[in-house]
């Protein structure tokens, strides 16, 4: 009987968002699966792609030209599970993408780049796997005729093989060297005989051998040469003669190994406040309800306690956890705690980690050998089964949302994988977002409120410093008298201080004080900046670096001067004031290599520094008990920007920030320096009024008619020239405006507020809507009719968070 395969292709210069039927040859019949990789050949051409398998029938479809038949299988078992693959279906749909991209990004990246397989023998050899591997432990696939495929198919449905996947160049797989012994202990007796007495070695190895025949797992060379005198040498030569096989064992590699050691920390007892929030999930993880809990607690009010305790209640009930924390640099600490807990039942997957350790991570998790996966945005993909909660730790912020396609935000796949799995979904937040905020205060989230610190210490007392006033007693503009003196009086006393500034590099632009020629980047409409490390001027855009210039590239003259301050600049000025501090800077520029984060903090931790000086990555989740002091430097960063969410993101950072100070038993005190001192955001924050911003801010918004109180999506068109890319901008506005109904409101096209960047100009559309049947199948039409035509390029972004 003949079977047919749906297959989503992967074709790079016209992408396709429809399953193409395939004949399944008789060979992959009853072992082929959803949610395998296939190469199938596609087009007139017949070149070979890889696609993913999505459906099985024996229906033929209905097509009167003759079906391809799939080429190759390039797996032996199903790499996305049903429930990834209903989820790729919906994401596409939902962010206007592709499934194609869904898939892929649901993959480590191990499994989308160039790689070799390998079917590797597991446990001792049967007369069936003799037959194909024969004196072998793995075989390479490319090699593999179809039939030996075939059989190869049956043995691992009965365990007796696996498919690897290596990565060339990057990530190969990691391996340990083995020995096999291959004599029966009387011939190692025989051979000793015959061996000169003064080769000692040769000697002991023989004994060695004789004495582990019997073993039936490979011996590793480290136990080997543990327990004798043997080096790789020794056992080199033994295996020329004959006496053993050395050969290569997989182990996983462990990106927090050092954490393996650590003692398991035990349950805390909890505050009433807390045991309540536990008791709310747990009785929802019981009952599989998919409730969505909002925890707004106050910044050390042991929001991570309640999440470790709920995740026990789920394993406890035999089900798996997942929990996502924002940052990368907030990974470690939040990993230690995990792993503290449960021990090696936790797997992480964030980007800092090497392709090799994510695909080993990866490969825990898809085996089921992790019950609880930690991790930044994509762990939402991560391949557990039988979830039984959800947390998002931090869910304001805005690194969930990726601006990429998919542009998916990990909060709405949370939600999907929830109703799935029947599960409760955590949101957690001293600050949470408005959108969040507004849909437990209408009971569509459960809203539990965390009002005091988990220790019963009072919030920081926050100080506001007006540097317009400063200014007028001191030509420093980084540093208030205030903030200098307090930073002197925690140097002296050996305790700890934070300080942000939400802005890395040396100065923010350079510009010639006699024409006004600011230097920018070729590539884009935006200034380069001063990177003092590498002595060049750089964009933070597109990537652009060159040097930095001596004379005015436009007038000629010497009087080149920096202007603005980065996080370097504050680091070099702040040595010069105070020469016995140790500071440490944690910004983009120095975590770039792989463990930094992890590294900086530990340093931090161990008080091997008095000052940490960094730009956001240091307002969320660090609890260090000496810190006593937190310094904002300017808090108007993010004020100035034509954004309707600038005061939002104002509130939740220095709120954040400010939370870092006292969490132990010394008093905290925080500082806060602005030319804004009246803004209602700069105000509220310092009493941590969140609720009454919630109220000022909720007023505005519905005033502006922006979110919670509209939906939007941001339309953009693309071009290496501006006309082209105008006209299309135009041209899809003229689409969109006859199915809108008269309560949507349309905003531009415009410019984009850093209209050209790499060298490609981009104009947009605003669409803010309540409730538009149309809209959803005319832009999915839109992405459809416009992929890659003419050098144009489409994007559509539902629920932006930022319109710049």
């Amino acid at each position: 009987m003949v079977q047919f395969a749906q297959v989503i292709v992967d074709v790079p210069t016209l992408q396709t968002n429809r399953p193409y039927d395939y004949v399944i040859p008789a060979i992959w019949q009853a072992q082929l699966r959803a949610g395998m990789r296939v190469v199938v050949p596609f087009g007139k051409g017949q070149r070979q792609i890889q696609g993913f398998v999505v459906g099985i029938t024996d229906t033929a479809p209905d097509y009167t030209g003759e079906l391809k038949a799939i080429t190759q299988v390039l797996d032996l078992q199903p790499v996305l599970n049903p429930e990834l693959l209903a989820l790729a279906k919906w994401l596409a749909q939902w962010t206007f993408a592709f499934q194609i991209s869904c898939m892929q990004t649901m993959l480590p990246s191990v499994m989308k780049a160039s790689y070799s397989k390998k079917v590797r023998l597991l446990g001792a050899p049967t007369p069936a796997t003799t037959t194909i591997f024969h004196d072998q432990t793995e075989l390479d696939f490319a090699d593999l005729a179809p039939e030996t495929i075939k059989q190869l198919l049956k043995l691992q449905q009965e365990q007796l093989v696996e498919v690897v996947y290596q990565v060339h160049d990057r990530a190969k797989v990691k391996t340990i060297k083995a020995i096999k012994p291959l004599l029966a202990a009387a011939d190692y007796t025989a051979i000793a005989g015959q061996v000169p007495a003064n080769a000692k070695r040769q000697h002991e190895l023989l004994t060695y051998l004789a004495a582990h025949t019997t073993v039936q797992e490979p011996i590793t060379l480290q136990q080997v040469t543990t327990e004798t005198q043997l080096t790789l040498t020794h056992v080199q030569t033994g295996a020329a003669k004959g006496w053993l096989r050395l050969i290569e064992l997989e182990t996983y590699r462990d990106p927090y190994a050092e954490l393996a050691s650590a003692p398991r920390t035990q349950p805390l007892t909890l505050t009433k406040e807390q045991a309540n929030a536990v008791h709310q999930i747990t009785t929802a993880g019981q009952q599989q309800h998919d409730q969505v809990f909002l925890v707004e607690g106050v910044t050390g009010s042991g929001k991570t306690e309640i999440y470790l305790q709920s995740i026990q209640a789920a394993l406890n009930s035999g089900r798996t956890a997942l929990m996502l924390v924002p940052e990368i640099g907030l990974t470690p600490q939040m990993v230690a705690r995990v792993r503290g807990r449960f021990g090696a039942h936790v797997a992480v997957l964030h980007s800092g980690l090497s392709n090799g350790e994510r695909y080993d991570e990866w490969r825990r998790i898809e085996r089921g050998e992790a019950q609880v996966v930690v991790g930044a945005r994509s762990a939402i993909f991560a391949p557990l089964t039988n979830i039984g909660l959800i947390i998002m730790d931090e869910e304001h912020e805005g690194s969930y949302k990726q601006d990429e396609m998919p542009r998916y935000h990990a909060r709405d796949v949370a939600l999907w994988r929830a109703k799935y799995h029947h599960c409760p979904v955590v949101l957690g937040s001293a600050t949470p977002s408005l959108e969040s905020r507004a849909r437990a205060q209408k009971g569509v989230y459960q809203l539990i409120r965390l009002k005091e610190r988990a220790n019963h210490q009072p919030l920081p007392e926050v100080t506001v410093v007006d540097m317009k006033n400063e200014l007028k007693k001191t030509k420093e503009d980084n540093f208030s008298g205030l903030l200098m003196q307090e930073l002197r009086k925690r140097v002296l006393h050996k305790e700890q201080s934070v300080l942000m500034l939400n802005r890395r590099g040396f100065s923010s632009f350079v510009m010639c004080r006699d024409c006004g020629f600011v230097l920018k980047c070729p590539n884009c409409d935006i200034s380069l900046t001063l990177h003092m490390d590498t002595h060049s001027m750089k964009c933070h855009y597109c990537g652009h670096e060159e040097a930095i210039p001596q004379v005015c590239p436009n007038c000629q003259s010497r009087k080149i001067r920096y202007y603005g301050t980065g996080t370097q600049k504050v680091e070099s000025e702040l040595q010069g004031l105070l020469p016995e501090a140790r500071i440490l800077r944690m910004d983009v520029d120095t975590t770039r290599r792989k463990g930094a984060h992890a590294k900086i903090l530990r340093q931090f931790g161990r008080h091997e520094a008095d000052i940490l000086l960094g730009t956001q990555m240091i307002a969320k989740g660090l609890d260090f008990p000496d810190v006593t002091l937190v310094g904002v430097l300017n808090a108007d960063t993010a004020l100035g920007l034509p954004d309707f969410r600038a005061s939002e993101r104002t509130f939740q950072l220095l709120t954040q920030v400010s939370g870092r100070a006292g969490r132990a038993e010394k008093k905290g005190e925080v500082i806060v320096q602005t030319y804004n001192p009246e803004h209602y955001a700069i105000r509220l924050a310092r009493h941590h009024d969140y609720e009454g911003f919630y109220q000022r801010e909720m007023t505005l918004r519905h005033q502006g008619g922006y979110p919670p109180y509209y939906y939007t999506i941001l339309v953009t068109a693309s071009h290496e020239e501006e006309n082209e890319a105008a006209k299309k901008i135009f041209q899809l506005m003229n689409q969109v405006k006859p199915v809108l109904s008269p309560q949507a409101v349309l905003l531009g096209p415009t410019p984009r507020a850093i209209a050209r960047v790499n060298k490609r100009y981009y104009y947009q559309m605003v669409i803010k809507y309540k409730h538009e049947p149309q809209l959803q199948k005319l832009l999915t039409q839109i992405m459809q009719e416009n992929q890659a035509r003419n050098g144009i390029q489409i994007s559509i972004d539902r629920e932006p968070l930022s319109f710049i």
